[in-house]
């Protein structure tokens, strides 16, 4: 038995996973893209050093350091430092400031910290220590809660770390370089609308005009001076950017680039309404395209933050999310929250975005979730999880995040071992119309309701309820498709 003057010897080296591929802080990294062609990488407390050795194949100048497996590699100061579940795994706090201190001081632009956050109670038999626990392989655990962690980094480093994934946060070291990330994760893909008509003015030059098309699809608004590559040769054949855009509006709908420029504003908007939150940025602190963006869509920076301080605050008004959640056009409304498919996201109301802003902006968003869930009558959002939602045709939740706005608190459930997991009924209205699968969706739906499978809908909303209700029909299915029963068939 430990007794409380007694130091325990911890292993932390036996902390460290064999792993065969990019851990999970490292892979959201790439998938940011915060490494550019010419990034250098350095992780610091690399354990057994699988990400600096993927980084490395992948063509970038990569290294790693470890007090136990590598203790003598050098300290590299690198682009993008990674410190990887490590502050998590140190039993003395002031070693823990330290290796943050020392972590950030290699870093050029961005340093990446992960920890482990509490997901359920630690395990039975772990011995308490410090502000942690002794696991059973002897090594150490500090457990944090999300918006802990957050508030451990950011008074350690006097930075406003940004949230990347549960556990997971980036910290920049050029404030541009972080408003770019922030106001990226609320830009969504739009499509560049079709040629309708066959302009010989168009026809001709299509080439020569396509990356001004692909600009305005991306941007909502005509380049500057200097932000489109091929900008000389453009203004030699049409005299100006405008002249050229007119031709390619002669050949699509003038209507479709409108609705693109729009739905970038509102995407500005949302961005600006929550650089509220934490320290807003000067205008002059912001990368130049995103500075450009703002004169397009407003008169100035000022009007941006005062249009989107409204908006934010009409979160608050008594009923108006309520509202919003019942209008919505996308999604399924039941039980007082509205369920939306992540593809559809960017489909959504502003205000609707704006409140899942609120709740990513703080904590990020769950890397897996399918479904995100708006309640209409409590400040929560909850992000959910179904691996087999185009596969199965009743999926069953295996994980849930909920965030309460109000009280800053994150609950995280696993369901994976449940016996009677909830499930999925009626795909088709979590999505899109455009929704690859949206129309086998909607026929076994419909199929469904003709076998009076979906009514009284309460009891259905479990893997056993909907076994029982499948079985009384004699039904059961194959694939997305409903067919009679072998019992069901014979009798």
């Amino acid at each position: 038995m430990l007794h409380s003057n007694q130091q325990p010897q911890i292993d932390r080296h036996k902390a460290a996973i064999v792993r065969n591929d990019l851990s999970r802080p490292v892979r959201l990294a790439l998938q940011a893209g915060l490494f550019t062609d010419v990034a250098t990488f350095f992780d610091y407390g690399c354990g057994h050093g699988t990400d600096a050795k993927k980084i490395a194949e992948m063509g970038y100048a990569s290294s790693g350091w470890d007090p136990h497996y590598f203790p003598l590699a050098e300290h590299t100061p690198a682009d993008v430092v990674n410190l990887g579940y490590v502050i998590n795994v140190i039993e003395n706090e002031r070693e823990r400031r330290e290796a943050l201190h020392q972590a950030w001081a290699l870093t050029r632009k961005v340093l990446i910290i992960a920890a482990q956050v509490l997901i359920g109670e630690p395990g039975k038999g772990h011995l308490a220590w410090n502000d942690g626990v002794i696991t059973a392989r002897n090594t150490f655990q500090k457990y944090y809660e999300q918006q802990e962690l957050k508030g451990y980094i950011d008074s350690v480093l006097g930075v406003d770390a940004v949230p990347a994934g549960l556990g997971t946060y980036f910290v920049f070291r050029d404030e541009a370089l972080a408003q770019a990330f922030r106001a990226s994760r609320f830009r969504s893909r739009a499509s560049t609308p079709r040629v309708r008509v066959h302009v010989k003015s168009f026809d001709d030059y299509r080439e020569l005009l396509q990356p001004l098309i692909q600009f305005f699809s991306d941007r909502g608004r005509l380049p500057v001076k200097g932000e489109l590559a091929n900008e000389a040769e453009v203004v030699a054949e049409f005299r100006s950017l405008t002249r050229a855009f007119a031709v390619i509006q002669q050949a699509t709908d003038r209507n479709e680039w409108a609705a693109i420029a729009e739905k970038r504003r509102q995407e500005m908007l949302v961005y600006i309404a929550l650089s509220r939150f934490g320290r807003r940025p000067k205008f002059t602190d912001l990368p130049a395209d995103i500075r450009n963006d703002i004169k397009a869509f407003f008169r100035n920076y000022k009007q941006a933050c005062e249009t989107g301080d409204q908006m934010l605050f009409s979160l608050g008004q008594p009923g108006m999310i309520a509202d919003c959640c019942r209008a919505s056009r996308i999604g399924k409304f039941v039980g007082q929250a509205l369920y939306v498919h992540v593809s559809a996201l960017d489909a959504l109301d502003p205000l609707l975005r704006l409140y899942e802003g609120c709740a990513s902006r703080a904590f990020g968003r769950m890397e897996e979730a399918t479904l995100i869930k708006f309640r209409a009558d409590k400040p929560k959002v909850s992000y959910l999880f179904y691996p087999d939602f185009d596969t199965d045709p009743h999926p069953a939740l295996h994980a849930s995040m909920k965030v309460d706005l109000q009280s800053l608190y994150v609950d995280y459930r696993d369901y994976r071992d449940a016996e009677n997991p909830p499930i999925l009924h009626r795909k088709e209205t979590f999505v899109t119309p455009d929704y690859p699968s949206y129309q086998e969706f909607a026929g076994l739906t419909q199929q469904e309701e003709e076998w009076g499978l979906l009514d009284h809908p309460n009891s259905i909303g479990t893997r056993r309820g909907w076994d029982e209700r499948l079985s009384e029909r004699q039904a059961e299915l194959q694939g997305h498709c409903l067919i009679r029963s072998k019992s069901g068939a014979t009798s």
